[in-house]
C-alpha cells in the first residue's frame, strides 16, 4: 500500500483530524492537505509516518 493511502486508512480508522496527524507525525499540520494536491514525499519521511502509525495502532 502507498502512504497516502496508508495515512488515508489511519485517518479514517482513529478518526484523527488531518492537521492533528500531520502535526504529530511529521510537525506540518498541512501535510495531508499537501498530499492530497499531489505532494510527494521523501523515502525519510514516509519512513518516519510509518513509524507513527505503527506506534499508534500498537
Amino acid at each position: 500500500m502507498n502512504i497516502k493511502a496508508e495515512i488515508e486508512v489511519f485517518l479514517r480508522r482513529t478518526k484523527m483530524a488531518p492537521t492533528r496527524f500531520g502535526r504529530l507525525a511529521a510537525r506540518d499540520p498541512r501535510l495531508v492537505f499537501d498530499m492530497r494536491m499531489g505532494r510527494e514525499l521523501r523515502p525519510a519521511l514516509a519512513e518516519r509516518i510509518r513509524s507513527f502509525i505503527a506506534e499508534q495502532t500498537k
